[in-house]
């Protein structure tokens, strides 16, 4: 009988970890490539034979995953049984089941794998904290619940969701502990949001591709080990007790986003962030479908705490409001921190840099034509960080509103007035979580 051969899509990520933890040492299957999307000019890589495992020494092709129908004709030509899997987030389920019926069409099988085949088991206790959809304000919740455990005496180390974009044999296991290490592993802008605000606590973050070895080695410092998730992925470890985070900006999102549905249905606790920004009819649609749909789990209604660093920067001005990119990009929002912040602190005008964005910036537009007023922080790259920097100054506006997780300075030259907004979830929302996990764990 022929051996399966599989294909795994992807974008730099779950893939990773579901060839790791369901096909990497098996005999009776051949995954002969990743395709990617989502995440710029990670294509025409390779899986390193480092990774891979003792079956593939050559390494695993990354195509683009426009290549995929082709991939599987080849394949089913050869007379080989094709089984194609879905392994990315943060799409609507019609996105996943255009891409199976590409899959199946061209006669291949179609497959999601359960999340629960692919969680890693620890020694530890652990607490997931996962989203609906990108943006919803989970790594906020993380801090807070990071937060209540130093509280209880307990050290806590964060795994975050993989992010690996640059070198992946030197990506395999990450520890971040001093804001040194961000150069030393050459974060992108996207990492370094996920991982200084950590560092600034005085905490550990680990990250990277084999989240095997990462999770052994995360267990030897930690009393409880935080599943910090990302891009509203599934946790990649078995978890104690499940938080998922949810956006009454988006309410309706939790039911057709894949694999954001999943965590919905799986919630020990909804933490339903930024009531004060949103429409309180949504808020109040959302916590019905929390009851409708997942009754047995505890809901904490959340505000987002926002905090200009200096308000004289946005009060009349003219400014230009800079976001976290995937937020905007794959997260669809029209809004963050910054748009909020500059509303509130009386900015005379939200300015449009679409039309002297450059380069791989203008391109992000282009592809998610529904931003709007307000520039993406995207750093994927040297050469992206670069096109960012050059749109910021080519705006004509009084000053900049940055509302990163980081200090954009130090990224960028930034040749206008600016200021940061900081967000932290509500110090009430923080307390009804710190009570749910005292109950839990002590």
């Amino acid at each position: 009988m022929a051996k399966h051969k599989v294909i795994i899509v992807g974008a730099a990520g779950r893939d990773f970890h579901n060839f790791n933890m369901l096909y990497r040492d098996r005999d009776d299957v051949e995954v002969i490539a990743f395709t990617a999307t989502q995440i710029p000019d990670i294509d025409g890589r390779k899986y390193p034979a480092e990774l891979a495992g003792k079956n593939y020494p050559e390494g695993i092709p990354i195509l683009d995953e426009a290549d995929l129908a082709d991939l599987v004709k080849q394949q089913r030509a050869s007379g080989n049984p094709v089984d194609v899997v879905f392994s990315y987030s943060d799409v609507t389920h019609t996105h996943v089941m255009q891409v199976g019926s590409i899959a199946m069409a061209n006669g291949a099988n179609f497959i999601l794998p359960s999340p629960t085949d692919t969680m890693i088991e620890s020694s530890k206790p652990v607490i997931s904290i996962c989203a609906v959809r990108t943006g919803c304000g989970k790594s906020q919740t993380t801090r807070a619940v990071s937060d209540c455990l130093t509280e209880m005496g307990k050290k806590a180390v964060a795994l975050r969701h993989p992010m690996p974009y640059g070198n992946l044999v030197k990506q395999k296991l990450q520890r971040y502990a001093q804001t040194s290490d961000l150069k030393k592993y050459d974060c992108t802008i996207e990492e370094m949001e996920e991982y200084e605000p950590h560092i600034d606590r005085g905490r550990v973050i680990y990250a990277g591709v084999d989240y095997e070895a990462i999770t052994r080695e995360a267990e030897k410092e930690a009393d409880v080990l935080i599943w910090d998730g990302g891009n509203n992925d599934t946790s990649f470890l078995k978890a104690d007790l499940e938080i998922v985070v949810l956006d009454p900006h988006r309410t309706g999102h939790e039911l057709k986003y894949h694999p954001g549905n999943t965590n919905f249905l799986r919630a020990d606790v909804f933490v339903i962030n930024k009531i004060d920004s949103a429409d309180p009819e949504e808020v109040e649609r959302l916590v019905s479908h929390c009851k409708k749909y997942n009754p047995d789990a505890a809901i904490i209604k959340a505000e987002s705490t926002i905090t200009v660093e200096d308000p004289s920067i946005i009060a009349g001005k003219r400014v230009l409001v800079v976001e976290d990119g995937p937020t905007l990009t794959h997260g669809e929002m029209k809004i963050g921190a910054g748009t909020v912040a500059s509303k509130r602190n009386g900015a005379a005008e939200l300015i449009d840099p679409r039309k002297v964005s450059v380069g791989t910036i203008k391109a992000t537009y282009e592809k998610y034509p529904n931003i709007g007023v307000l520039l993406p922080a995207m750093g994927y790259g040297e050469k992206q960080v670069k096109d960012l920097e050059a749109t910021i100054n080519s705006t004509d506006c009084d000053s900049v509103v940055i509302a990163t997780p980081i200090d954009l300075n130090r990224i960028v030259k930034i040749d206008k007035p600016n200021t940061r907004v900081q967000y932290e979830l509500s110090a009430e929302a923080s307390a009804q979580l710190g009570e749910i996990i005292r109950k839990k764990f002590q």
